[in-house]
């Protein structure tokens, strides 16, 4: 029996465009890489087939909302609203490989950014979703 695998994410990094950093506020990301299927299903088959058609990516971050200059997550996020931009997903700090590659939506789309989250006793965090987007995965 082949010995387990455990890989956990220790020191991820997430970056807005080129160069702003976000991951000292980020609590979660989770990058979906999705094709919208097309039923090609056709009269005499006994089950359905689907055809991928377009990419319809998605990361949803979970980041604590802060209030100061950017790259404090209001102020690094507020234009973005509303417009195409990039972001980067690196499961480490390290160099980009195999094990640690650096994954990137190019003119994903930011439809909303919740200005206000507040629980007394609680530190104020937020989801946000990044819709859309050219994936790619770089190892080099």
């Amino acid at each position: 029996m082949p010995a387990a695998n455990t890989v956990y994410l220790s020191n991820p990094v997430v970056t807005l465009g080129t160069s702003t950093s976000i991951t000292g506020y980020c609590t979660s990301a989770r990058l979906v890489r999705k094709f919208t299927a097309a039923d090609t299903t056709v009269f005499g088959q006994t089950a359905r087939t689907y055809q991928a058609t377009l990419e319809d990516n998605e990361l949803t971050l979970t980041l604590y909302l802060t209030y100061g200059a950017s790259p404090e997550v209001y102020a690094a996020l507020k234009d973005l609203v509303g417009t195409q931009s990039n972001v980067s997903v690196a499961p480490s700090s390290g160099a980009q490989s195999a094990t640690n590659p650096k994954f990137t939506l190019t003119n994903t789309y930011l439809e909303e950014l919740p200005v206000l989250d507040a629980k007394l006793g609680e530190i104020s965090s937020i989801d946000i979703t990044f819709k859309g987007g050219s994936y790619t995965a770089a190892t080099v």
